[in-house]
């Protein structure tokens, strides 16, 4: 009998679905050590030796491990395929007595996946676990020795996160801008006209400003000057342009834009997102979910192009795969991007109540967004007419509309129906002359920058560097758990305890909370990672 070890008993049930009677299979419930509560835990006057202990809430399982591993022929150690699975992997074979202990990794949690990595096991991957212990040691460094400092300075209680006070920094300073904005008056003029003879086919013409040259309409005396005269003029077609627009489908997802369009789509929080997409991993209906690669396995384009073939025709499925380009600088964790295991839309996914919808929800997202990655793109019929307006001087005046010609991977992802209303110009020729209807002006100001809400902030947190898949949800959990800001319709908004946090650490540590600095840090990691840098 060989035992297999996986961090999770949702793991374990999945895995133990297709695996013979010859594997017992046992879950960790994640980490069994770490460094401990109540000190440092680290020797810094020795090159930084972490001591890590036995976790007081893992000894049972611990106990378990170590008598199962005794009775097995072999032990393999298949926990996640990044960092923290190969940290708890190292962690395991401290503590049992086998000799025969391979490591496993698999991306996704079919037969196939698995069975191919019991063919294929490998030794730990100490790179990885140096850069688990790297990031683990740093996060404690920083915690320990500002927070005392902070308890001080600004309120009892209070913690410095290395990454975290990165991100309270950009919401803080976000607000400032917001403060900062002073308004800017402007007006909006447009036309509604028709072709002679033709009521039934009227259309906007919005305002440009002379026939040489854009106006900025910034008041109201300016903008009665402009519709007084318009009302008063007649109006040509100057210039009819048509051209065929493609748009191609987006990439795969990836963790950070999975927790994005969880954001943007269903208001969900990344918490929520990346809770839902480890159930729907650890049941074998993804790949891993935690992947910054939007790389895809020659098997699972094969499977997809011939399901777009059969599914919707061959004009469809462009002529070759489709490849994007990977941002991924962690070569030794490329993953491949968030996909699904099968191309059964259907799958009804067996679950809690509770749990069963957001899971549905999140697969067919995925499931739309890989298969719509490999099809034709869509196609539409673009038309731009310029009209003159015969005032003094003359004014420019221009409509634009759309009208969708193919719908390609539209057919898979349906535009929004404000994105795919078809605006549909008349049939117009140069020197047609056009009938006003009315002319309509409306006052608007400039607004301020827009509040950090989650996808607006791990798409910044991503373009700076800082962070990784593994990180973002904690991150924000992190931040509004220790009430540095707070999260109103979807915003975040600083609290003034948050505020009061990042004006003292970045008064006297400016260079630990640096943008720049904590991206390098990111990149140090990865160095750790692919071997090229030693972990102190």
């Amino acid at each position: 009998m060989n035992l297999i070890i996986v961090e999770s008993p949702t793991k374990a049930k999945t895995l133990s679905r297709f695996l013979g009677k010859g594997y017992e299979i046992e879950a960790t419930m994640g980490h069994i050590k770490d460094l401990p509560k109540s000190e440092l835990g680290i020797d810094t006057e020795n090159n930084f030796e972490p001591r890590y202990d036995l976790m007081e809430k893992r000894k049972d399982v611990i106990s378990k491990l170590k008598k199962a591993s005794k009775k097995a022929a072999g032990v393999f150690l298949a926990t996640d395929p990044d960092r923290e699975g190969e940290a708890i992997s190292y962690h395991i074979k401290e503590v049992i007595s086998n000799k025969k202990i391979s490591r496993i990794v698999f991306h996704e949690i079919t037969k196939e996946a698995v069975e191919e990595a019991i063919k294929n096991p490998r030794a730990i991957n100490k790179n990885l676990v140096d850069a688990q212990i790297a990031r683990r040691v740093l996060d404690r460094l920083v915690g320990y020795k500002l927070s005392p400092l902070l308890w001080k300075k600004v309120r009892r209680g209070l913690s410095a996160g290395r990454v975290q006070s990165v991100a309270v920094r950009l919401i803080v300073e976000k607000e400032k801008e917001i403060e900062a904005f002073k308004p800017v008056e402007y007006w909006d003029i447009w036309c509604d006209v028709h072709p002679k003879g033709a009521k039934n086919e009227a259309f906007p013409i919005r305002f440009v400003g002379t026939l040489d040259k854009k106006i900025e309409v910034s008041g109201k005396g300016k903008a009665e000057e402009i519709t007084s005269r318009l009302k008063k003029a007649g109006y040509k077609v100057l210039d009819v342009k048509k051209k065929e627009v493609t748009k191609s489908p987006y990439p795969p997802f990836t963790t950070s834009t999975l927790t994005q369009a969880g954001a943007r789509i269903f208001g969900w929080s990344a918490k929520r997102t990346m809770s839902v997409a480890q159930k729907l991993y650890e049941r074998g209906l993804i790949t891993y979910h935690r992947t910054d690669s939007t790389f895809i396995s020659s098997s699972a384009l094969s499977k997809v192009r011939e399901f777009i073939k059969t599914s919707y025709g061959e004009k469809y499925l462009p002529k070759e795969p489709r490849f994007f380009k990977v941002k991924s600088k962690l070569a030794q964790e490329a993953h491949e991007a968030v996909r699904p295991t099968s191309l059964n839309s259907s799958i009804k996914i067996k679950s809690e109540a509770r749990f069963a919808r957001d899971e549905q929800t999140l697969y067919g997202l995925i499931w739309g967004r890989f298969v719509a990655c490999q099809m034709s793109p869509s196609t539409y019929d673009e038309t731009t007419i310029d009209v003159v307006a015969a005032s003094l001087p003359k004014y420019l005046l221009r409509a634009s509309g759309q009208i969708i010609k193919f719908d390609g991977w539209r057919k898979v992802i349906p535009a929004k129906k404000e994105e795919d209303a078809p605006v549909r110009l008349p049939e117009l020729k140069k020197d047609e002359e056009l009938t006003l209807i009315k002319v309509n002006s409306e006052q608007k100001f400039t607004q301020p920058p827009a509040r950090f809400n989650e996808a607006s902030l791990i798409k910044t947190l991503e373009a700076l560097g800082i962070g990784r898949p593994s990180t973002y949800a904690p991150i924000i959990t992190t931040i509004q758990l220790r009430n540095y800001v707070e999260k109103t319709d979807g915003k975040f908004f600083p609290t003034p305890i948050g505020k009061a946090v990042n004006s003292f650490l970045m008064e006297y540590f400016p260079d630990v909370f640096d943008y720049g600095f904590t991206a390098e840090m990111e990149d140090g990691l990865d160095k750790v990672a692919e071997g090229k840098n030693k972990w102190q």
